[in-house]
């Protein structure tokens, strides 16, 4: 039987709108939960629904502009989930989690069946690591709910030969005709460089310092370093240890004129970007 799903329209353009909102006035935060096993940084922590539901209202409550979640591990090696599989880990969890955070939700997945699940309870942001290049359906999904959608470089495997620049370039311009062909609007769009993906650390660097590039093709700038690998050489820099390097970056990527950060840590994100609007409010 085809699964058919009905979609709240003005509920979701509402969220949406609530979190692409703030963008260029301040920056964004979305706080991440993992409902996996095997993340990276937090797998196992947030697998039963009360530990998300809970880990969700902190991160709000500590100033997390959006909550993201997501059930299948992306991190380098990870074994992929079957739809079903993923479902199973976020049906308990969604409704609740929109009705109840106090934030928009966003669903972190590259499935176009998990993404229409999740906006059919009112999911209001599609965060795809595959930059819609993965699942022909995933853009028609985001299009069909009016949704918000970040479109993540990323590549099979990293090519030390590249420059990761010209190839972010055209991959975003293939993901961005993707999405007008499907009928999303350019307004509901945030880019992603990708961190950690299908790239080797000096191309992870590179990546960051294309910010200015980026954020010429005109649309909201994702950065996605929190607790990454790229920090691991730092002194004290197991996964739990990396804030100090994430926050660096961070900071030094919302200067550059970055606008959304996804991270694990929100409320020492919260303060620091607060410490970066005092010292230029000084020097203006």
């Amino acid at each position: 039987m085809t699964e058919t799903f009905s979609f709240d329209r003005a509920a979701i353009g509402a969220a949406r709108d609530r979190f692409f909102a703030p963008v260029g006035q301040r920056p964004v935060i979305m706080g991440i939960v993992n409902v996996t096993p095997d993340s990276f940084s937090d797998g196992g922590l947030f697998v039963s629904k009360e530990a998300a539901l809970a880990q969700a209202r902190k991160l709000a409550a500590e100033g997390a502009d959006i909550v993201d979640v997501g059930a299948e591990s992306t991190r380098p090696g990870h074994t992929p989930v079957p739809p079903e599989e993923e479902w199973a880990r976020l049906a308990p969890l969604l409704a609740t989690l929109v009705r109840e955070a106090g934030v928009p939700v966003s669903i972190d997945t590259y499935k176009a069946v998990t993404a229409r699940r999740a906006l059919s309870v009112g999911v209001a942001v599609v965060n795809d690591v595959w930059g819609l290049q993965r699942d022909p359906d995933m853009a028609h999904a985001v299009a069909e709910a009016g949704a918000g959608v970040v479109v993540m470089h990323n590549r099979a495997a990293a090519d030390p030969e590249i420059d990761i620049l010209s190839d972010m370039l055209r991959f975003f311009e293939r993901s961005l005709e993707i999405a007008r062909r499907a009928g999303v609007s350019e307004a509901h769009i945030a880019l992603d460089p990708g961190i950690g993906f299908g790239k080797n650390r000096l191309q992870n660097y590179a990546a960051l310092r294309a910010t200015p590039a980026l954020l010429a093709l005109g649309f909201p700038l994702l950065i996605g370093v929190s607790r990454k690998s790229i920090f691991k050489d730092l002194p004290e820099a197991r996964v739990e240890g990396r804030l100090v390097g994430t926050l660096a970056a961070n900071l030094l990527m919302a200067a550059e004129g970055a606008q959304i950060f996804r991270v694990h840590d929100v409320a020492e994100h919260k303060a620091a970007f607060e410490v970066l609007s005092i010292l230029g409010a000084a020097k203006g």
